[in-house]
């Protein structure tokens, strides 16, 4: 997905960039945040290719629903799996994982989050290098 794609094909507004617990260029727009009746946060997680987050875990879970490019979603201790525009990733309470673009495509997903996030260690650029 080149730039002229992704602003194409984004639902929701690019929002601010995000450098604290993420590896590359990576943009956080929140789409919602009331707590009621949902009780969870909802944000819109655009990744330029080669970006990722951190590992972490969620208290609560988390949904992702990607809109857009190509990206990665990995377990610890599991093979990395492929994500595609359309793929929706279910991750129970404390699943140590991680999520970003692939090297060659942008990667936009609505991440619902309710509950706090476990922040970890950047996943190591030796170990994403590998996935192909």
């Amino acid at each position: 997905m080149n730039n002229e794609q992704l602003n194409k094909s984004i639902i929701f507004p690019l929002g601010q960039r995000v450098e604290q617990y993420f590896v590359g260029e990576a943009y956080l727009q929140m789409v919602f945040t009331d707590p009621t009746p949902l009780n969870t946060a909802i944000g819109n997680v655009t990744f330029a290719p080669g970006a990722r987050n951190n590992w972490h875990s969620h208290q609560e879970g988390q949904v992702l629903l990607v809109t857009g490019g190509e990206g990665w979603y990995q377990e610890e201790g599991q093979p990395a799996q492929p994500l595609k525009t359309g793929d929706v990733v279910n991750i129970p309470p404390g699943i140590r994982h991680w999520h970003g673009a692939k090297h060659d495509s942008w990667f936009v997903h609505l991440a619902l989050t309710p509950g706090a996030t476990d922040w970890q260690e950047p996943v190591e650029d030796d170990h994403y290098g590998k996935l192909v």
